[in-house]
């Protein structure tokens, strides 16, 4: 894929690139700079995606005590 950088500075990410990354009017990107050169685009999640991903993963809460003794 390919796109060019308008004379704003702006460049317009393609739309199989969007729909990949699943983003839309609106949503933001981070953006990570490597040494080398590379750029990397990842979606970033809201915090309603993030909510729910560990349900059921984590038993009861465990009072501090408990684990001052562990």
């Amino acid at each position: 894929m390919e796109s060019r950088f308008n004379v704003k500075g702006q460049l317009t990410i393609p739309a199989s690139a969007r729909e990949h990354l699943g983003i839309k009017p609106g949503d933001r990107v981070k953006i990570f700079l490597h040494p080398d050169g590379s750029v990397v685009l990842r979606a970033k999640l809201p915090p309603s995606v993030i909510k729910g991903m560990f349900a059921g993963r984590v038993d009861k809460p465990v009072p501090v005590q408990q684990m001052k003794r562990e």
